[in-house]
């Protein structure tokens, strides 16, 4: 256009010896001459300049690792990160090659120039789903420590949320616990507040909802008992996420992170009450009213004018509530459900079974085959003594009455043996004592261990040798104890005889 040099360099704000320079490769080029309508392409210029001015790196920004970059392009494609690189580089250098001397600094570079070269694959690429109605998505966030109103301590706090992926609608709920039978209260409060059922619940790998979650696509997962026995009885489908993929339900994620940087940032050591009046509020006439930026629409319209009708409806009949346990049988012979305990077969002592509970009633399986089965009670030890084992179950007992009343099913003269017993014992209790005879009296004819019983009367030797000895030397049958006899330990030198009657 007839600018000059001068002009041309103030109008392109670049200083006049880098406009000469560029003028001289493109004048070598072929391309400065011509008409304004005859302008060469941005390409022609491109391939020009990158031929006539290569980029020349300053000496101090000239990296230290160049030489390696082969050997950490390599490493880096196997997937490792630029610490674990460094360090490879360190102590396991290449055969015939020098001590690497670079630092974490240049390696760190190098890494981050190879990722932004890198060209996208296809997983890189985040997809969004299609947003079905119906579907939920479900989790737990921290609320910190709150007053339990209960016991008056501070305890950790959790808060449930469930947010429905098309409407945004969400509920809320704070808890002490994440415990399956928690988990599933939750779930039916956040089913009465909707009023229906999402058709699909999206859950984390969280224990109380998946015992095994799949890592691989052709994997099964495994729900916790309870948790697929409340999908059955609702008749809802359960979608849990890969394990170390949370944005794969991102929605929830997101919810957690709003209600926790919202209505519970700061309440650290407020009471339980309050903070979830609160939570309440809030999420009703904050959360729920306002205009949500993925849909555009406030939540609370999109679940009444879409989403409502999608939902199942809620049994007519009351559902009962039922949670499973994994325990381990006690040594002795129970297993613990809620601070009770209810036993089991004593052979399955030190072994893992499921507990099935209900309000009226706890089961119990061993390789889904059922062992016990026990009515719920406010006892704190619910015991079948069938459970026990046969020679030692009576030894649970340790009333006096109780072993007065099995002595008196054999016979009077037994049951005042057993009275002498207690009566001629004030300090030290003659209780294992008296269980033992009246167990061994128990396997024996009545008549026998009613003779016995009056023998040990007459002769005054109360113990369960003398009894075990008598019964086995059939003293019962004979019109006359010799005084001569005795078992083991009370010999006695006489050689008269004693004529019982």
């Amino acid at each position: 256009m007839g600018a000059s040099a001068r002009q041309a360099a103030r109008l392109l704000r670049l200083g006049p010896s880098t406009e000469r320079r560029y003028r001289r490769v493109l004048t070598k080029a072929g391309l400065w001459s011509g008409t304004p309508t005859d302008l060469p392409t941005l390409e022609q210029v491109r391939d020009a300049v990158s031929n006539g001015l290569p980029v020349r790196v300053p000496l101090h920004e000239r990296s230290s690792v160049g030489s390696w970059r082969p050997r950490i392009e390599a490493l880096w494609k196997l997937g490792l990160s630029a610490q674990a690189i460094f360090d490879r580089l360190r102590i396991e250098p290449e055969e015939g090659a020098a001590a690497f001397t670079g630092s974490y600094s240049a390696v760190n570079r190098l890494v981050r120039r190879l990722e932004v070269a890198r060209s996208p694959d296809a997983e890189d690429v985040a997809v969004p789903v299609v947003v079905r109605p119906g579907v939920a998505q479900v989790d737990f966030g921290y609320a910190g420590r709150l007053v339990d109103p209960r016991s008056g301590a501070l305890r950790r706090a959790w808060f449930f949320v469930l947010v429905l992926s098309q409407s945004r609608l969400m509920f809320t709920r704070l808890v002490f616990d994440q415990r399956p039978e928690t988990w599933i209260e939750l779930h039916e409060q956040a089913f009465a507040a909707l009023g229906g059922v999402p058709r699909t619940i999206i859950p984390d790998g969280a224990r109380c909802a998946v015992t095994r979650a799949a890592f691989a696509i052709d994997g099964p997962s495994e729900l916790h008992r309870s948790y697929r026995e409340l999908a059955e009885q609702y008749g809802f489908e359960v979608d849990p996420t890969p394990p170390g993929q949370p944005w794969k339900k991102g929605v929830v994620e997101a919810a957690v992170k709003y209600v926790r940087n919202g209505p519970l940032k700061g309440r650290d050591g407020e009471a339980y009450d309050v903070v979830q009046l609160a939570l309440t509020r809030w999420t009703a006439e904050i959360a729920n009213r306002r205009v949500h930026r993925a849909t555009g629409r406030r939540p609370c319209d999109v679940f009444g004018d879409e989403e409502r009708a999608t939902l199942g409806t809620l049994p007519s009949n009351a559902v009962e509530r039922i949670w499973w346990k994994k325990a381990r049988v006690h040594p002795d012979g129970h297993v613990a459900l809620r601070d009770k305990l209810f036993s089991v077969p004593w052979p399955l002592i030190g072994q893992e079974v499921w507990i099935r509970a209900t309000t009226r009633r706890v089961s119990i399986f061993h390789l889904d085959q059922s062992v016990a089965a026990h009515e719920r009670s406010d006892r704190r030890r619910t015991t079948d003594e069938t459970h026990l084992p046969a020679g030692r179950r009576e030894l649970r007992h340790r009333g006096r009455e109780v072993w007065e009343q099995r002595a008196g099913r054999i016979g009077f003269t037994t049951a005042a043996l057993v009275r002498a017993i207690f009566e001629g014992s004030p300090v030290v209790s003659p209780l294992r004592g008296v269980q033992a005879i009246v167990t061994h009296l128990e396997n024996h004819p009545r008549e026998r261990a009613e003779a016995v019983s009056r023998l040990a009367l007459l002769v005054g030797d109360h113990r369960y040798r003398w009894i075990k000895h008598a019964l086995a030397n059939a003293l019962d049958k004979l019109g006359a104890c010799p005084m001569s006899w005795s078992p083991p330990g009370r010999r006695r030198r006489t050689s008269a005889n004693r004529v019982v009657q």
